[in-house]
């Protein structure tokens, strides 16, 4: 029995409708197992509370950058809205344990697919809290979880994705621009694992593994800020 109490006290938030909150944790293959649950799955409220994250973040900004360009803003909001935010967000309030999962998916622990269903929980949440609260408790959580967090990623460039990072580095210090080339494919058409190396000129700096080539070449600049210490 989960006791959804315990999350209405981490969030601070007490529900009107106690089942707003407990759709924002029903994962659609819980629902696989068992059709004849009484709610739906939470993907409508994840689609809702999208939106709600992305206006309130969107507006602080707005409102309290006003020099800053617009590219830098888009850049800031990506690092606050991103998979691995909310999935952070998700594990400090406790998300993980409330959820609704299918048998398969409970025991898929630490995985990217895990990370992502987080995420999507939060997104929903805010969903949630938006129906049942209105904007200005949605927008105390989006500030309290989310937006508390900017300073630091300003500070520390968290902002960049890796690849930026590391062209940026390199651009600077070696005058090149780095490029990335396909190794390896392997795996079928449906579950592929690449292997890309990153290269400055044709030296070969690090290589990166992922189930997209994006991914992999992440992964590769990734290894080479921290190669290099950047």
């Amino acid at each position: 029995m989960k006791e959804f109490k315990d999350l209405e006290k981490i969030i601070g938030i007490e529900f009107k409708n106690k089942d707003l909150l407990k759709q924002s944790v029903v994962h659609r293959s819980y629902l696989n197992e068992h059709p004849k649950f009484e709610l739906h799955h939470n993907e409508r409220l994840e689609f809702l509370g999208d939106a709600v994250l992305e206006i309130v973040v969107t507006e602080h900004l707005f409102r309290n950058y006003p020099e800053t360009p617009e590219g830098q803003l888009t850049n800031w909001r990506a690092s606050l809205v991103n998979s691995k935010m909310l999935s952070e967000v998700a594990g400090e309030i406790g998300l993980e344990k409330f959820l609704y999962l299918s048998k398969g998916e409970s025991k898929d622990k630490n995985s990217k697919a895990r990370q992502y269903i987080l995420a999507n929980a939060v997104e929903a949440l805010i969903g949630a809290i938006y129906l049942d609260q209105g904007i200005k408790p949605s927008s105390k959580f989006v500030r309290e979880r989310m937006l508390s967090k900017l300073d630091l990623i300003i500070e520390n460039k968290l902002y960049m994705d890796p690849k930026s990072k590391f062209q940026e580095k390199a651009q600077d210090i070696f005058r090149l621009t780095p490029n990335y080339r396909v190794l390896s494919e392997s795996g079928p058409d449906h579950d592929k694992t690449f292997e890309i190396g990153l290269y400055l000129g044709n030296k070969l700096i690090t290589k990166g593994k992922g189930t997209s080539k994006q991914e992999a070449q992440v992964d590769a600049a990734a290894k080479g800020i921290k190669k290099n210490k950047w």
